[in-house]
């Protein structure tokens, strides 16, 4: 059974409140960790921890805070062990992370999810093209 970390990161972090990157990447780190610490006993983590060579994980994401808090609660609801990552002193929640879930079992509110993509250059690019040809 393979098992896969999912981390759920807010989108709007980057396009509209303009956090580098490097400060997204360590969200999604604070939360993975976080959720391996605080669920360490858990068979699951047990198993995604004992070759670490092998541990897989999936970055999705959120357009906003909201749409976050609202998976938190689908996936409390669930029962499915995570965890809300909120940065302080903000604190303002930026990420979850699963505990591994089998891979071919993961719920829908995660698999529905689209992968976090670099798409600001391909927006950035139309902006431009656009631009351009309001300008002509």
């Amino acid at each position: 059974m393979e098992l896969v970390q999912v981390l759920v990161i807010r989108r709007d972090l980057w396009l509209s409140l303009g956090w580098p990157i490097g400060a997204i990447v360590a969200q999604g780190a604070h939360a993975s960790v976080a959720v391996l610490n605080k669920y360490q006993e858990h068979g699951g983590v047990k198993e995604y921890l004992s070759n670490l060579n092998s541990m897989t994980k999936v970055v999705k994401e959120v357009r906003s805070q909201e749409k976050l808090t609202n998976l938190s609660q689908k996936l409390i609801e669930m029962e499915i062990p995570h965890y809300l990552w909120i940065e302080q002193p903000e604190n303002v929640p930026t990420c979850l992370a699963t505990i591994p879930l089998p891979k071919d079992q993961l719920p829908p509110p995660l698999r529905k999810l689209q992968l976090f993509k670099n798409t600001a250059t391909t927006n950035a690019g139309q902006l431009l093209m656009l631009a351009i040809m309001l300008n002509e």
